[in-house]
């Protein structure tokens, strides 16, 4: 196992860590611990007073200027010069607009996820397609076309998006191995996909359950959490989105598909928080998540996809998340709708007043000869908090993800815009485990199908299971 006080990487200018909330706090002890640079060289742009009394423990400078569309070259031009590097860790601050900058000034990046300027996730003014994050994909992938060869800027790299993507890989090596396949490790983007073929995976299932429980329930009138409140909610309010695979034969009624970019994936004209599929996780068992949309349900199914000679599609994979989040964040989710979609007056982050509980993360690989096969990380609150101080479950498994990506970034220093499915999942996976808990994986004859019709009738395709609408709860 590696140690909790190798150094990986030098930043070789300063880092800049935009945003401070669960993830800034819960990164800074594991950048400081893993990473060549003093806390001298590190300064927090931030919208509020969040965490400053984390930053003062560890003499970091911190600073409260909100970063906005007309502001934010007028404060990070004067400070960025090559080789800092900006970890963006925001919410409705403008990942493209940072990566720009980043790009232009020679300064590394990386974020968790890929943010529009505030009002962007729920602008009526645009159409669903336009407010998706198929849409925020399309503009960051142009990006990667303006600026080859740049300074690296790692997109959507936490845990979900990030982490699972490299989740993918090695289920995909384990399950050919476990079918006695000689599989070299592929190397290219076609040979991942021609794997992923070649196994038959039909559907893959980002499903997690979080159990995390705090030593006070949930108030009328108040949002709780175990990580960005804001970020839950302004994703929970786009579009349910999930990438479309080959197998699928039955288009859903309220999906719709986007009239530009790489078709891997469509939408349903309703939002992810109202919208619940069915699936598996090895300590949980079958469960319904919430089908919120993720950058990874994209970037999985396109990454994996095969093509004919002619440039038709020839295979590739259904993706989607399936997220049940701790049970205080279910009755909120529900308040919110409820009245709707208003957000609570109060929130309240669950951090230091969890009691129990564990995060449990992974793929599902689902269709391919041994059934499914879930593969990921099951992290107590306990082992988070005793890896790491300022850190729950949840956001240990973001925060040493986003470690890996920064290592990989500063290893890797001309790459450009790459999104997770182009890092090496290999040295991220070498540098997260020690803190994820115990990486499992798992197969298990369970299928959709599995207690149907018991009370009523319902519509189902029984040739095969892992269609999307036998997925599908509302």
């Amino acid at each position: 196992m590696m140690s909790h006080s190798v150094k990986h990487a030098a930043i070789p200018g300063r880092l800049y860590i935009i945003g401070f909330g669960s993830i800034g706090q819960g990164v800074l002890p594991l950048v400081l611990r893993h990473l060549d640079i003093t806390a001298d060289r590190i300064t927090i742009i931030t919208a509020d007073a969040r965490g400053r009394d984390e930053a003062a423990h560890y003499q970091v400078d911190f600073q409260i200027r909100p970063l906005t569309r007309d502001n934010h070259r007028d404060i990070l031009v004067p400070l960025l010069r090559k080789g800092d590097f900006v970890l963006n860790l925001s919410v409705d601050v403008s990942s493209l607009a940072l990566v720009e900058l980043c790009q232009e000034t020679g300064a590394f990046y990386l974020d968790t996820c890929i943010e529009p300027w505030v009002g962007g996730y729920t602008d009526p003014s645009l159409s669903p397609s336009l407010r998706s994050n198929y849409a925020l994909r399309e503009a960051a992938l142009e990006l990667k076309t303006r600026y080859p060869g740049g300074p690296t800027a790692v997109l959507t790299h936490g845990a979900n998006p990030g982490l699972v993507s490299h989740f993918m890989k090695q289920a995909l090596l384990n399950i050919a191995q476990d079918n006695g396949l000689d599989v070299a490790v592929p190397t290219t983007r076609d040979g991942w996909a021609r794997l992923a073929q070649r196994l038959d995976i039909k559907t893959v299932h980002v499903a997690e359950r979080d159990t995390q429980v705090a030593d006070r329930p949930r108030e009328r009138g108040e949002f709780v959490n175990t990580w960005s409140i804001d970020g839950f909610v302004s994703e929970g309010c786009q579009p349910a989105e999930l990438g479309w695979g080959t197998h699928e034969r039955h288009f859903p009624a309220d999906g719709q598909r986007h009239a530009f970019g790489s078709q891997a994936a469509i939408f349903l004209n309703r939002p992810g928080i109202s919208t619940k599929v069915r699936t598996w996780t090895p300590m949980e068992g079958p469960f319904h998540g919430f089908l919120v949309t993720h950058n990874e349900a994209i970037s999985i199914a396109d990454y994996f996809t095969a093509r004919n000679e002619d440039g038709s599609v020839a295979y590739r994979p259904t993706c989607h998340y399936a997220y049940h989040p701790c049970d205080d964040a279910i009755t909120s989710i529900h308040e919110f709708v409820g009245k709707g979609y208003m957000q609570q007056e109060r929130q309240r982050l669950l951090m230091t007043e969890i009691v129990d509980g564990i995060d449990e993360l992974g793929v599902l690989l689902c269709g391919h000869e041994k059934g499914a096969y879930w593969y990921g990380s099951q992290l107590t609150v306990a082992e988070a908090r005793e890896l790491v101080p300022y850190n729950n479950a949840t956001s240990l498994q973001v925060c040493a993800t986003v470690l890996g990506g920064m290592v990989w970034a500063l290893e890797n220093p001309t790459q450009g815009p790459v999104e997770a499915d182009e890092v090496s999942f290999e040295r991220v996976m070498e540098i997260a485990t020690p803190y994820l808990g115990p990486v499992v994986g798992v197969y298990t004859d369970w299928t959709p199908l599995d207690g149907r019709e018991t009370l009523f009738p319902e519509d189902l395709d029984r040739a095969d299971a892992w269609q999307f609408k036998n997925v599908r709860v509302c």
